[in-house]
């Protein structure tokens, strides 16, 4: 039972860490975008079962950028996370918000992926990182 307990606080503990570095992970994007000349629209926009974490005007297109922060020693990189699955969220979720906030823009998906060692993060912007499935 002792076991069970300890497991239990372990994994408690990783999922608080890892939701602050995703919250931290999204406003270092924020800024990073600010700094480049986007406008925010929304951060971590919901919507019955869609979310998104960044929506931002970049001129006269509508940017949807997805955040991804990971410790350096992560198996998996951050934009390797952004797989099929999520793709097709996301872009579900774009569409009902461009719905929803009646917004008739091209649209480009992002990812901003951070990478965090000795307490600073590496920052990789991919423009058009995916494109909408065709079905």
């Amino acid at each position: 039972m002792h076991l069970v307990y300890t497991i239990f606080v372990n994994i408690t503990e990783a999922m608080a860490h890892k939701n602050e570095m995703g919250k931290e992970g999204e406003a270092i994007a924020r800024r990073y975008l600010e700094q480049k000349g986007y406008v925010i629209a929304c951060m971590n926009w919901h919507w019955h079962h869609y979310e998104l974490d960044i929506v931002a005007m970049d001129g006269e297109e509508l940017v949807i950028v997805e955040v991804k922060a990971r410790a350096r020693d992560y198996l998996l990189s951050p934009e390797e996370a952004v797989d099929a699955g999520k793709i097709r969220r996301i872009v579900t979720s774009a569409d009902a918000y461009a719905r929803f906030m009646n917004i008739a823009l091209p649209i480009r998906f992002d990812i901003i992926s951070l990478i965090q060692a000795n307490g600073c993060y590496q920052i990789d912007h991919i423009k058009d990182a995916f494109y909408a499935p065709c079905n």
